[in-house]
C-alpha cells in the first residue's frame, strides 16, 4: 500500500493540523466538546461549514474559533479531516479533501460499502485504519455503533454465526428536525387524554410528522430510513451491511427490525446472538465486563439494566438483561444502549481520526 502521508509532514506544533467539517451541525456541535474533552493531539483545528455559517465563532480547547467556509482551498495544509455532513456533500468534497492530501474520516454513509474505504471502530478493528487507498475512513451508523462494541468482544471470543437484531430508536438520529418534531408532538400530547382511541394522536398531531411517517409522541414507529425492495428500509441494511464489513464476516445471517421511539437521544437494541459453540453466561459478562467501551450493568432483580435516560451523555456501549437463549445453547440475548450522537456519530470518528494522528506523529 502507498505511504498515504503528507509529504510536508504533521501541522504546527509539531502535531497534525484537524479540520472539522461541519462543525455547526448537530453531530459537529457534539465533536467539539469531545475534542475539548479527550487528550489533545492536534495542532491547529479548523472549523469548516457552509458559507452561510462562515464567520460564526465557536468554542474548543477553550478557545474561540471563527468558522471558515467549505471550499477547496479551506483543506490547505489539514492533515487528518472530519467531515459530519449530508452524504451528497461528502460525496463531493471528501475526495477533494483527499487530493489535498488530508486523510478523511467521513460520518456519512457515502463510503461505507466501498470496498476501497474501510469501515472502522478502533475497539473492534483498528487495524484497517491503515488500508485506506482512496484516503477515506468511513466511520459506520449510529444505529451500528450502538452495539457492535459489545458484539465485537463476544464475537472475538465464541465466533458470531448469526445475528437477530431489533432497535428502538432515539429521534435525534434524524437530526434537528427529528428532535423538534417530538417536542413539539409531546407539547400537544402533554395534559391530554390522548392515546386511548384510534387515531387520536394522529389527529391531534396532524401533519406535524416532521421526518416520521407516524407520530412519535405517545407512539412507537416500526420504520427507520427509506424504502428498500422486499419491505426492507435502508436503516435496516445498514446494520446487516455493516456489522459484515466490520466484523470481517461477509456472509453472516442477519436479521433487523428498526423501531423509531419517544427518546430524544440513546439509540437501545435487542440482540439474538448465536455463535459457533455453547456459550455461558458467566463467560459473556466476564468479557463484556472487560472489554474496552463497554459497560456491564446487568442487575434485573435490583431494577439495573441501561435505559437511554441513564446511558444519554455518556461514551460507551450500555450492556443489560444478559441471558442465554432458552431453546439454544449456542445463543446469548442482549440489551444495550449507546448514545447516538457520541460513541454513535461524534467520538468514533474522532477516536478514528486519532489512531491516524499517532500514526502522522
Amino acid at each position: 500500500m502507498a505511504d498515504l502521508r503528507r509529504a510536508d509532514g504533521p501541522g504546527r506544533s509539531g502535531r497534525p493540523t484537524l479540520a472539522v467539517v461541519g462543525a455547526t451541525g448537530a453531530v459537529g456541535t457534539v465533536m467539539l466538546q469531545i475534542l475539548s474533552q479527550r487528550a489533545d493531539v492536534w495542532g491547529e483545528i479548523r472549523l469548516i461549514a457552509s458559507p452561510r455559517s462562515a464567520g460564526r465563532k465557536l468554542s474548543v480547547r477553550g478557545e474561540e474559533t471563527e468558522v471558515v467556509a467549505l471550499t477547496e482551498e479551506a483543506f490547505d495544509g489539514v492533515d487528518v479531516a472530519m467531515f459530519d455532513v449530508p452524504d451528497e456533500v461528502a460525496e463531493r468534497w471528501a475526495p477533494l479533501a483527499a487530493a489535498k492530501g488530508a486523510v478523511v474520516v467521513d460520518n456519512s454513509g457515502t463510503f461505507r460499502m466501498d470496498p476501497e474505504v474501510p469501515l472502522v471502530v478502533p475497539e473492534v478493528n483498528p487495524h484497517a485504519v491503515r488500508m485506506r487507498p482512496r484516503g477515506i475512513i468511513a466511520n459506520p451508523s449510529c444505529t451500528t455503533l450502538s452495539m457492535i462494541v459489545a458484539l465485537g468482544a463476544l464475537h472475538a471470543e465464541f465466533g458470531l454465526r448469526e445475528l437477530v437484531v431489533s432497535s428502538y430508536q432515539a429521534v435525534s438520529g434524524a437530526g434537528r428536525a427529528g428532535v423538534a418534531t417530538l417536542r413539539q408532538q409531546l407539547s400537544l400530547v402533554a395534559g391530554t387524554e390522548l392515546g386511548t382511541s384510534p387515531g387520536d394522536v394522529r389527529r391531534a398531531v396532524g401533519d406535524g410528522t416532521g421526518p416520521f411517517p407516524e407520530p412519535v409522541a405517545l407512539n412507537v414507529v416500526p420504520w427507520a430510513g427509506s424504502p428498500r425492495e422486499d419491505g426492507w428500509s435502508s436503516e435496516e441494511l445498514k446494520v446487516r451491511d455493516e456489522s459484515r464489513k466490520i466484523l470481517g464476516l461477509p456472509a453472516l445471517p442477519v436479521a433487523v427490525t428498526c423501531v423509531r421511539v419517544p427518546v430524544i437521544t440513546t439509540h437501545s437494541l435487542t440482540v439474538h446472538a448465536r455463535f459457533e459453540g455453547e456459550v455461558t453466561v458467566d463467560k459473556a459478562r466476564e468479557i463484556l465486563a472487560t472489554a474496552p467501551g463497554v459497560v456491564l450493568f446487568d442487575n434485573p432483580a435490583a431494577g439495573e439494566f441501561p435505559t437511554p435516560a441513564d446511558v444519554v451523555g455518556t461514551d460507551p456501549t450500555w450492556v443489560g438483561r444478559v441471558r442465554r437463549a432458552l431453546d439454544d445453547p449456542t445463543a446469548l440475548e442482549l440489551f444495550v444502549c449507546g448514545d447516538n450522537l457520541r460513541k454513535g456519530s461524534a467520538l468514533n470518528t474522532a477516536q478514528i481520526a486519532e489512531l491516524v494522528a499517532a500514526e502522522l506523529s
